[in-house]
């Protein structure tokens, strides 16, 4: 079966349906059962069940390079090229973007900072940080915002004191980090090409200062770490150093504030499951994994054909970019059971949700995420066990990272 003998019907992904951002899920599980292996109107294949996205995560002739997508008319990165007035958009030298040999020689370079041994080192100092914020947060009346107050300074702290960055101005940090961020949304990308090439220089500008600053000195931390990053003679070229630290710097905190703030939200809609998680601490790191599989932080991952794939009987010719549904699979009844789309921070399969994606690509800050995640939702909802919203929450209008910019909440 080749795409053109795909059955056409009027079931596909629309983000412009009233209450998508709020509640995808309903569409996810139309897809799953409708059209599981679906070929939207622009193009692009999603595949929405378990154990087909798992399978695609992992298997070999596939690709994350942009490049290698076969389509008509300038590319996405082009376009933004022209937006933006420059030639500075580059193919990106992070791993996120590119594959082996490439990817794993970078990978080997860099997680060396991300085993689960090394991370689990910054858990004192992750759970000191949340214990000062919500000292703050119990001083204040009425309600406060759970995202600018806790989900979002907690990581930020978190990577760049990893990574040793030097004091500078936060909230214009975080303010071109979700500006750049809005080049995974299929959507935002075409509206905002030229703000998001702005805020990428302004970005890598800090960056370089930052870095040739770590090099006038002899520190112990992760940006140093990765100056002086070798292995059986390879190095992190100059550009491969700055799109990689690039890329922790926006990873290592923008998926967890979506994480921190999807997870509480989701506990605040599920009272019964927050009364469990305050009286047993032992639940910690999987409700963790419950809430990561509930509401993904990411919601979809590409892969590119390199080579003719077949999935369940349809053809996905070579050039041809297929979506992973990370969300929808993380729900798919099949994989999760009956009660899939309801959550239970007990559920014994929870780990094997794809929120981190699987295979090379699986997540390098997936260890710290989950740290992180653990220190703050347990520590804040035992501090406040009657905790509850204060008004409607404001989701942030993305369709591939998923998260909240408001989450109105009055502790007690």
């Amino acid at each position: 079966m080749s795409a053109d003998d795909v059955p056409r019907t009027v079931l596909g992904l629309n983000p412009f349906e009233p209450g998508f951002y709020e509640d995808p899920y309903v569409q996810y599980a139309a897809l799953r059962e409708q059209d599981p292996i679906h070929k939207s109107a622009l193009g692009p294949w999603l595949i929405t069940r378990w154990d087909d996205v798992h399978a695609l995560l992992r298997k070999p002739g596939t690709s994350v390079e942009e490049r290698n997508i076969e389509m008509e008319g300038p590319s996405r990165r082009e376009r933004l090229g022209d937006l933006a007035g420059t030639g500075t958009w580059q193919r990106s030298l992070a791993i996120l973007n590119i594959d082996p040999p490439d990817h794993t020689r970078i990978r080997r370079l860099v997680s060396k900072a991300f085993t689960p041994r090394a991370v689990e080192r910054i858990r004192l100092r992750a759970g000191e940080l949340v214990d000062d914020i919500l000292d703050d947060l119990a001083t204040r009346e009425g309600p406060v915002d759970l995202i600018s107050e806790l989900a979002f300074p907690l990581p930020f702290q978190v990577i760049s004191e990893m990574l040793g960055m030097p004091e500078g101005d936060r909230l214009q940090l975080r303010a071109w980090s979700h500006t750049i961020t809005q080049v995974l949304d299929p959507l935002l990308v075409l509206q905002h090409g030229a703000e998001i090439v702005e805020a990428s220089g302004h970005m890598r500008g800090v960056l370089a200062e930052a870095i040739a600053w770590k090099r006038t000195r002899d520190d112990d931390d992760l940006l140093t770490a990765m100056i002086r990053a070798e292995d059986e003679g390879d190095v992190l070229s100059d550009a491969e150093l700055l799109e990689n630290v690039m890329l922790l710097f926006l990873a290592g905190h923008e998926t967890t504030v979506n994480l921190i703030g999807n997870g509480v939200l989701a506990l605040l809609t599920n009272r019964d499951q927050l009364d469990r998680l305050v009286a047993d601490p032992s639940l910690d790191a999987n409700a963790i994994e419950e809430l990561l599989r509930f509401d993904s932080p990411v919601q979809f991952s590409r892969r590119i054909a390199l080579e003719p794939i077949e999935i369940k009987g349809v053809r996905i010719e070579a050039g041809e970019l297929v979506m992973t549904g990370l969300g929808a699979a993380n729900r798919d009844q099949a994989k999760f059971g009956d009660d899939a789309g309801s959550l239970d921070l007990g559920r014994v399969d929870a780990r094997e949700h794809v929120s981190f994606g699987s295979g090379v690509h699986h997540c390098l800050g997936a260890a710290l995420a989950r740290l992180e995640g653990q220190e703050a939702v347990g520590r804040l909802v035992r501090r406040f066990p009657g905790i509850e919203a204060a008004g409607p929450p404001i989701h942030n209008g993305r369709i591939v990272l998923r998260g909240l910019d408001e989450l109105p909440v009055l502790l007690a």
